[in-house]
């Protein structure tokens, strides 16, 4: 059982620093109450009666400790032994090369997590990690199913609205939508998507499709950078 031992026990150390440190908390004793100075001088003890305190104290904290700790072991192995033989064993097992210190306090909550069934005693947490898988959107019916709105930056002074940003995922990698409605003179109104990330011509065509549906102004999506190769980087949704 993996266990921190407890250190030997050591006579009371008496030292030139705690006595100075003693005699100034006596002095500021003595000066907080400046009118019964006198009277709490007498009232006061010798360093050596101090020290002499202290080692009779020292002595029985340090067994009072000792026996604490001892207790609190006796009952962590009392818990253990109440489950079944092969538990008990896989159980010794991983605390042995579990990343938690070697206290009772630890020992008895990994006995509580495994009890509540919060740990697997043959899959410990520390040790297995559950696989992390995206969440994808493969076949989107709506731009909404599709793409969650994330943001709304500053509008910039070409925009002819509040700009968008938006992300989702189709299954080839996670992307970005900045969407920024634009106007080129007085009837041409459209949105500029763009997009952010793994997106092949197909995707990028099915992006505008499902934000063109949306919308009566027309829609253009385009690729920002060169994710994709030679693939074209502008599309607008027909």
């Amino acid at each position: 059982m993996r266990f921190r031992r407890w250190p030997r026990p050591t006579p009371y150390e008496d030292t030139p620093r705690k006595r100075a440190a003693f005699a100034r908390k006596q002095r500021l004793e003595r000066e907080a109450l400046p009118l019964y100075a006198s009277e709490i001088a007498e009232n006061q003890h010798s360093a050596d009666e101090e020290m002499a305190r202290r080692a009779v104290t020292w002595d029985r904290v340090e067994h009072s400790k000792r026996a604490y700790h001892a207790l609190k072991w006796r009952e962590a192995r009392a818990r253990l032994f109440a489950f079944p033989e092969s538990v008990r064993l896989q159980i010794r097992r991983i605390w042995r090369d579990c990343p938690y210190p070697p206290d009772h306090a630890y020992f008895c909550d990994l006995l509580r997590q495994i009890q509540l069934g919060k740990e697997d005693p043959y899959r410990p947490s520390w040790t297995v990690h559950a696989a992390l898988k995206a969440k994808t959107t493969p076949n989107p019916t709506t731009f909404a199913e599709t793409f969650k709105q994330i943001g709304r930056p500053p509008s910039s002074p070409n925009a002819a609205g509040p700009i968008m940003l938006y992300c989702g995922n189709l299954g080839s990698g996670i992307l970005f939508l900045r969407a920024t409605p634009l106007q080129i003179g007085e009837n041409d109104a459209f949105l500029d998507l763009e997009v952010t990330g793994p997106c092949s011509d197909d995707e990028l065509a099915l992006i505008g499709r499902l934000a063109q549906a949306d919308r009566a102004d027309r829609v253009v999506a385009l690729r920002r950078g060169a994710e994709m190769g030679n693939a074209s980087t502008r599309r607008e949704a027909v």
